[in-house]
């Protein structure tokens, strides 16, 4: 007993100190299965449908109850950790993703598979925060933390588009319920390593926790993210089904906020987003994510029913934009370090714009050369926006109230991705259906063009039936028409992209690391610790100031690094 009691004190004070790029692996390593299980059931949905039968209904709640509850709880659990333990929340976040990862693979009833997706969004929705408060902790050396936030969004970019892959090679060769399995054997090897490594870390904890306040914030955004997502399925903005939850999601945030504002002790500080740096951040975080996954999504289409390519070589075309992210996230602190938050993010959306630009020369014949390109150019163009706005935002808030900044990057993160489907693709359907309008004048019928104008899809279905002359007519003029609309839909996106390089010219020009004394004026000075290696600032006296920029856009590293609680914000210069 003593020899094991030994050995976990001995990687818990790991953690805390040298090996925290342990820690980082570990956080991300869950990271990596919440966001692969975002995407993950796309492919699968056409072998879930044969298997269980659901309706229409049915299989849109099977596809959208996990990021609809992730969503509406991350404030709630971001919150929570803060008061209680992140390390607390965040294994009991283990544990539910993987019990409910082995009943939705198990799962015999559309109602069962809801359920385990329900579970899922609870879980997710307990580690997504809780990954970046404790990240924010343990890094509190914004150069260190720059690189460790460049790796996270890395991953998360890894695992959204590494799920059709997976998915698409699991159900090509197994059964649709695989998807989840994989989660299991993950899940019970993290969970025991998490309760050795990870260091415990709360927030403020005066007062008490206003329940009633999470609550209101959980049903508020789950009311609006569910209304934009009934928006992107194609449904009237004016039909009650999609009006009723957007006005009440957003009159009890409004309220949410407004409550936050008069308590003494609020679950978030409202007072952050009078930062104009703050804000900023999570607005470029809410535009990068509309414009990634209103693109995937219309490019898997593209892929699968212009290209006619199978879900597993769709995923395929798709690994460049995930290798380039990769490379992003890798230089992303370099980047950051050099040219600051204000070009990184701007620049970021340029490039994607013009990734996006290029991606209009697409059309009904394959190019992959121009495709490859086209991704490359996006891939590493979001993630760098992506990078630059997570660390912006991060080192804006202190590190008592990394949980409930943390909670906020990631309801954006899932409120953009919702604004994207719904947005891009509502400018899709617009720009598709009039190029069908015309199809009764040389003879097909009216009920087939009609059906046919609702998507691309549905349009390839009427035109086998219709079959001959008649449907092939149909599939050639649909297949146009989605070309056109893909045209003026990247085009749409490009220009909101652009809006974005606008915007991010509000954050500060450099990347600010103060030194210890300079954030937290009541600390002592700070001594340089020995042994640590040489300099990357240069000499000690210089460690002391913080000059607005130095030669080649460095800045001097703190004088040492303090536990998280006293390292106070490392707020960005303004």
């Amino acid at each position: 007993m003593t020899g094991t009691s030994t050995a976990v004190s001995r990687l818990r004070a790991a953690a805390d100190g040298a090996n925290r790029w342990v820690v980082l692996v570990v956080l991300c390593l869950s990271l990596l299965l919440v966001a692969l299980d975002a995407t993950v059931l796309h492919v699968a949905v056409p072998a879930v449908t044969e298997d269980l039968r659901p309706s229409a209904v049915g299989l849109l709640w099977i596809v959208d109850a996990y990021p609809l509850v992730c969503a509406s709880l991350l404030i709630l659990f971001g919150t929570l950790g803060d008061r209680i333990g992140r390390r607390r929340v965040l294994l009991f976040g283990y544990a539910l993703f993987g019990i409910a990862s082995a009943l939705a693979a198990t799962a015999g009833s559309p109602g069962v598979l809801i359920a385990a997706r329900a579970l899922l969004g609870v879980g997710g929705a307990m580690i997504m925060p809780a990954t970046l408060s404790i990240l924010r902790q343990v890094f509190p050396d914004r150069r260190e933390r720059a690189m460790a936030v460049g790796i996270w969004t890395a991953v998360a970019a890894v695992g959204a588009a590494a799920g059709p892959v997976i998915g698409g090679f699991l159900v090509e060769h197994y059964w649709w319920g695989s998807v989840f399995l994989i989660n299991i054997p993950l899940m019970a090897l993290i969970l025991p390593v998490g309760r050795w490594l990870l260091p415990e870390s709360r927030g403020e904890s005066d007062g008490p926790w206003d329940v009633l306040g999470a609550l209101m914030a959980a049903a508020g955004v789950l009311g609006v993210v569910l209304g934009i997502k009934r928006i992107g399925g194609g449904e009237g903005l004016l039909n009650p089904a999609t009006l009723v939850p957007l006005l009440v999601g957003a009159a009890l945030l409004a309220l949410f906020v407004r409550r936050q504002k008069r308590r003494t002790h609020p679950l978030i500080d409202i007072a952050m987003f009078s930062r104009p740096a703050f804000t900023t951040a999570v607005g470029c975080i809410v535009l990068a994510m509309l414009a990634l996954v209103g693109l995937e999504l219309i490019a898997v289409q593209y892929l699968q029913l212009v290209l006619d390519l199978s879900p597993l070589e769709t995923g395929l075309r798709l690994l460049p934009l995930t290798f380039a992210a990769m490379a992003a996230g890798a230089t992303g602190s370099c980047t950051l370090s050099r040219v600051g938050p204000r070009r990184m993010v701007a620049w970021g959306f340029v490039l994607t714009a013009a990734s996006v630009l290029l991606l209009t020369l697409m059309g009904q014949h394959d190019r992959p050369a121009l495709l490859t390109a086209g991704f490359v150019l996006l891939g590493f163009g979001l993630q760098s926006t992506l990078f630059g706005a997570y660390e912006s935002m991060l080192s804006e808030v202190p590190a008592e109230r990394a949980g409930g900044a943390a909670a906020i990057g990631e309801t954006s993160y899932q409120l953009g991705a919702g604004m994207g489907i719904a947005l891009l693709g509502s400018v899709m359907n617009a720009a598709y259906a009039p190029g069908l309008s015309r199809l009764h004048e040389e003879g097909v019928p009216a009920a087939a063009g009609s059906a046919a104008s609702h998507s691309l899809g549905e349009a390839y279905q009427v035109a086998g039936r219709l079959g001959g002359p008649m449907g092939e007519l149909l599939r050639n003029t649909a297949r146009h028409a989605f070309v056109d609309g893909l045209h003026i839909t990247l085009l749409v996106s490009a220009g909101l992209l652009l809006l974005g390089a606008v915007a991010a010219l509000r954050l500060p020009r450099v990347m600010d690391c103060p030194p210890v004394k300079a954030a937290c004026p009541d600390q002592p000075a700070a001594v340089p610790e020995q042994g640590t290696g040489p300099d990357p600032a240069g000499s000690s006296s210089r460690r002391r100031s913080a000059p607005p920029e130095a030669p080649g856009g460095r800045l001097p590293l703190p004088a040492r690094r303090e536990p998280a609680e006293a390292t106070g914000s490392g707020r960005a210069a303004r």
